[in-house]
């Protein structure tokens, strides 16, 4: 007998053992001979990290398509791993050792503090994985991979050294983002703005040959900044080339106060004729906009900060160029080593109490900030390792524009798109320890050499300086047999790669590329690939470029990009908002199939997923609802686990059935092969449901309670038969519990074959017309009957009279047919037919036909009448007062967005319960 309730937290932890006991997600487990590969790879989540919403949105999606795939006999992988996450992994246990009171990593050395970082890993790193089992992620566990594991490891340094000798890995110096207190380079992906209150400065420039007069505008050009710090890196002033007020100044010159410098005035449309003076002081080594235009001016780059963040001028060559002694040493001596904002602060009060100062507007502003770190991140200029990707990115492109890939839903191309074909230097190096190291090593004059290998850099390097006489060949052999003596000579790049390198290779490199592997053969290219909008740029685009230069193949034919997962609001989730939503707290009091179905209804293209819990615990409801169905049918003798022939049956009811679960397969297969997961899953759950709980079994209930016997074998092997392809069809979105009735309803007798995870996915072509034609009047009569009592208050116990209007032949054999059924089903004292409907009656049209239910001495109809009305007025009321809300621009302008969508979607509901009231209203004749 089945247990009464479905117990979640005791049946889902055993259904995973008997997953993993039976090695059911085994690469190619339960695949047919000679099946099409299906293959997906996880978008592998941070070592550091723990199953938050998204990933629980994101891994339910993959989870869906690989279990269908599998359970169609497709020869299937889904490929696991984790990212060494190289900044958080490297704050976490230098978090550590401090709370430990250990030595910090400068102390203890790059090799010991390696071991540490591999020691944590082993220890606590990669926790998110075993929650995405929880989750029941069907991954081949087996094949878990690192983005610092040997094999991956390897891949990375053959890539490297590939692309550099391919011309398209180069040293530069340029502009980055530079995280002040974490000492690094780090991606835009890593930079979050942050809206700040603070001020403009206006500071005036005297112009070169005119004395300074602040009274006199002819004397100074006025410009504005938010970091007047960077005052002591400028070296122009822009003006838009239309300006009509600065076009005897361009070509000109103006003098920096305090330093002195000579700075020219150049024509830039970069500079806004509308926007404050019109005039922009441009600082190309502390800017990213003023970069380019200090590019296109030929302008000097002079960085005058030191890596901290602090001034650093003293021994800047670049600073001091062109300086009076006296003008270096003033500036040297009140600014050197000062913090950035030290620095700010002294320099205002320097020039406003020497008059160079217009004046201070307050400044609500975007400032970027480390998302780590959490200070505000300084565009450096420094040398770094950059990839080509300009040149790498034109395939990709081509990749897409021409359909070899395609992006669903298909307007995220766009985005694709606006990125790609803007793209610049990819940034790659990272000044820290933890992540793969370059592959490249510096000889005594800066020639660099890189390899794979560091016996063979080392033999090219030696080679070289011999050949140039640099070493003689007996210190070329000393060198080459003692490592210990190259100290100084030979020096090895400290940085490691961006860990968006090594992601970039997780489509060939996690099967074993280099190496031509059997399931690089098999699973590559991938078939799709599931992930956030926010990553499309740095990981898909990426996995694009050097999957096209290395495997010559898109690494996947589709792109799904899911909506992000918000608050019941609309509210996107935050720490901050104190909104966020741990999945495992949902898993622990919901289960992991009730969170499962809801992420998967709710995921509907270009929609974002407002989450409330109480959509959760309705799902479950679902989920229970299915259980009970089965002990109903346990019940009544159901009879599970045999195949049956539709031609064959012979009750109306049973045809119906079949036909609709045959729709509903078609309708499931279309929605998936479109990526419309919330369509798949609500097309299950209206026939699990509506059609076979609430209405299939219920119409069954007299055939079980009947003295037919072939009926009720019929019946009964057509609610099995029913039942075992729900659990099928819901097994990828509900794996728990349907995993467990597939086992519990086999019976002793007769096991199951296969677990249900490797049984067939659900195949049938069947439509009797004329049973569903017959089956679905009596289900819509019956659900308008129903409705109208509803809405008339109609006691729930009271028998109503039912009138068919003069109805047609057919109607009138279906309602002596299901005369039975309509009595019971929607409490009816009396069913006639009449050739015009009897007064105060509210009357409906069910499939073209038309009835009545006579209300007279049921309820008091002019009461009725007013209730309903006054009920119309004030929803009309709430639709005008949303409106007055929704025609006020400042609030459509400044409202967070989440709140003016609340406001649309109440509109819509007040809209929709007025039209169902007058509807109501007129059925009252």
């Amino acid at each position: 007998m089945i247990e009464k309730t479905y117990d979640a937290a005791a049946i889902e932890p055993r259904i995973a053992d008997r997953w993993q006991a039976a090695d059911a997600f085994a690469a190619g487990a339960g695949a047919r001979t000679g099946a099409d590969p299906f293959s997906i790879v996880i978008p592998p989540p941070n070592v550091t990290g723990s199953l938050h919403i998204g990933h629980a949105l994101n891994n339910t999606l993959q989870d869906v398509l690989v279990r269908v795939h599998r359970m169609r006999g497709e020869n299937v992988l889904w490929q696991p791993g984790l990212d060494h996450a190289g900044i958080a992994t490297q704050m976490v246990v230098e978090r550590q050792l401090a709370a430990r009171q250990l030595p910090g990593r400068r102390a203890m050395g790059r090799e010991a503090f390696i071991e540490k970082v591999w020691d944590w890993k082993e220890e606590s790193g990669g926790g998110i994985l075993g929650q995405l089992r929880r989750l029941g992620a069907s991954c081949d566990w087996s094949r878990e991979r690192f983005t610092m594991d040997e094999g991956l490891s390897r891949a990375v340094r053959k890539v490297f050294v590939q692309l550099y000798r391919d011309g398209l890995i180069y040293r530069d110096k340029r502009l980055v983002n530079w995280d002040p207190k974490l000492l690094t380079a780090i991606s835009d992906l890593e930079v979050e703005q942050q809206e700040v209150k603070g001020s403009l400065w206006h500071f005036r420039y005297p112009v070169e040959g005119r004395d300074y007069d602040p009274a006199n505008p002819e004397t100074f050009i006025t410009v504005a900044t938010t970091r007047p710090e960077t005052v002591l890196g400028d070296t122009g002033v822009a003006v838009n080339p239309s300006d009509e007020r600065y076009a005897a100044l361009i070509g000109k010159r103006v003098r920096l106060p305090l330093i002195g410098r000579l700075i020219p005035v150049v024509a830039d449309d970069y500079a806004d004729p509308e926007s404050g003076s019109g005039a922009v002081k441009i600082t190309p080594a502390h800017d990213f906009n003023d970069f380019e235009v200090g590019s296109r001016h030929d302008l000097r780059r002079i960085n005058i900060l030191a890596v901290d963040g602090s001034i650093s001028i003293r021994d800047n060559a670049d600073f001091l160029e062109d300086l009076y002694p006296a003008d270096g040493e003033r500036a040297v001596g009140m600014f050197e080593g000062l913090d950035r904002f030290a620095a700010r602060a002294l320099l205002v009060d320097w020039m406003e109490s020497e008059g160079y100062l217009a004046k201070i507007d307050e400044h609500v502003h975007m400032v970027p900030h480390g998302d780590r770190s959490g200070v505000p991140i300084e565009p450096f200029l420094t040398d770094q390792w950059y990839v080509d990707a300009k040149t790498l990115a034109e395939p990709a492109i081509a990749s897409v524009r021409e359909g070899r890939t395609n992006f669903v839903p298909k307007n995220w191309e766009k985005t694709y798109f606006d990125w790609m074909e803007n793209i610049q230097p990819w940034c790659i190096s990272r000044q820290l320890w933890w992540g793969h190291q370059i592959p490249a090593w510096y000889g005594p004059d800066g020639t660099i050499f890189v390899d794979e290998d560091e016996d063979v850099a080392v033999s090219a390097a030696l080679a070289h300086y011999v050949t140039n006489g640099t070493i003689t060949d007996a210190q070329a052999r000393a060198l080459a047999e003692d490592p210990t003596q190259r100290d100084g000579f030979l020096t090895r790049d400290e940085d490691v790669l961006d860990t968006w390198f090594s992601s970039a290779l997780w489509p060939f490199s996690t099967l074993g590329w280099p190496d031509q592997t059997p399931e690089l053969s098999t699973y590559y290219p991938t078939s799709a690939l599931v992930t956030g909008f926010d990553i499309i740029f740095f990981w898909v685009a990426r996995m694009m470029m050097m999957s096209l230069h290395f495997m010559e193949k898109e690494p996947f034919e589709t792109v799904y990009v899911h909506a992000l997962v918000r608050d019941k609001t609309g509210a996107k989730m935050s720490k901050s908002k104190g909104n966020v939503i741990d999945p495992i707290d949902l898993i622990e009091e919901f289960g992991a199939d009730a969170l499962r179905f809801t992420m998967a209804i709710m995921a509907a293209q270009g929609r974002d997923v407002k989450l409330d819990p109480q959509r959760i615990a309705g799902y479950r409801n679902f989920g229970t609802k299915v259980w009970n169905a089965t002990r109903f049918a346990e019940m009544n003798g159901a009879v599970h686990g045999v195949d049956i022939d539709p031609g064959a049956l012979t009750l109306a009811l049973n045809r119906w059935v079949v036909t609709e679960l045959s729709a509903t397969i078609a309708d499931v297969d279309a929605a998936l092969a479109a990526y419309r997961f919330n369509d798949a899953a609500g097309a299950l759950y209206r026939f699990a449901w509506n059609t076979v709980c609430d209405w299939y079994l219920e119409l069954a209930k007299p055939v079980f309670l009947g003295e037919d016997e072939a009926a009720k074998t019929e019946t009964r092997q057509v609610t099995g038969f029913v039942l075992d392809r729900i659990y099928a069809l819901l097994h990828p979105f509900m794996p728990f519990m349907t995993e467990e009735l597939w086992a519990v309803t086999a019976g002793d007798a007769a096991p199951r074959a296969t677990l249900l995870c490797h049984a067939e996915w659900p195949t049938i072509d069947f439509r009797d017309e004329a049973a569903a034609a017959d089956l679905n009047w009596l289900v819509e009569l019956v659900g308008e009957i129903r409705s109208v009592r509803a809405e008339m208050n109609v006691p729930a116990a009271a028998e109503a009279a039912f009138v068919a209007v003069a109805p047609d032949e057919i109607t009138r054999e279906r309602m002596v047919r299901h005369d039975a059924a309509l009595r019971r089903l929607a409490r009816l004292s009396s069913i006639e037919t009449a050739e015009a409907a009897p007064a105060q009656s509210a009357q409906f049209v069910v499939r073209g036909g038309s009835y009545a239910l006579p209300l007279a001495g049921m309820i008091d109809i002019a009461a009725e009448r007013i209730r309903l009305e006054k009920a119309e007025t004030k929803a009309m009321a709430e639709v005008g007062r949303i409106d007055k809300k929704l025609s006020n621009e400042k609030f459509v302008a400044n409202a967070p967005d989440e709140v003016v969508e609340q406001e649309r979607e109440k509109r819509a509901g007040y809209v929709a319960e007025a039209e169902k009231l007058r509807t109501a209203i007129s059925m009252l004749g």
